[in-house]
């Protein structure tokens, strides 16, 4: 499965990663996992690329892959026998194709675990990428908003 190009970086850990970029070492995290958890990484990247193309990727948490715009879309946690997708804000999303199947019993936060052979529903998912990304736009300019009036 082909890796998507890079298209915004930031990173908040400078120098710590050697000067890799956050896509660089999430490419490598791809690489290194040489199995279908790094399939399963690979495409849900794309996917959220493709959902919202002016994603953000960043690397947290040592070793952690997030996608941003507005704040946190979800991060990409890759274990041994599952690739857990967790959506920040997942408890606020509709989920009407019944997504998420983890961290249910949370406030704030859902996830997605990917087990081997599972499939990815992929209108499903860049669905609710770009509405979590949209609820991360509409709390940013509320704030904006506040903060304009107060």
């Amino acid at each position: 499965m082909r890796k998507a190009m890079a298209t915004v970086v930031k990173t908040e850990s400078g120098d710590k990663n050697g000067g890799a970029t956050p896509s660089q070492l999430i490419d490598a995290r791809i690489d290194e996992l040489k199995d279908w958890r790094g399939e399963v990484l690979a495409r849900v990247r794309a996917l959220v690329k493709q959902a919202e193309p002016e994603v953000v990727e960043e690397w947290k948490w040592r070793g952690v892959p997030v996608w941003e715009r507005g704040g946190i879309i979800c991060t990409g946690e890759t274990y041994k026998s599952v690739v857990k997708l967790t959506f920040a804000k997942g408890a606020a999303l509709e989920d009407p194709a019944g997504l998420f199947n983890s961290s249910l019993e949370g406030n704030t936060r859902r996830a997605i675990d990917f087990h081997e052979g599972d499939e990815i529903k992929e209108d499903a998912l860049k669905a609710l990428i770009r509405a979590a990304a949209t609820l991360n736009m509409s709390a940013k300019a509320g704030s904006a908003r506040k903060k304009a009036s107060g």
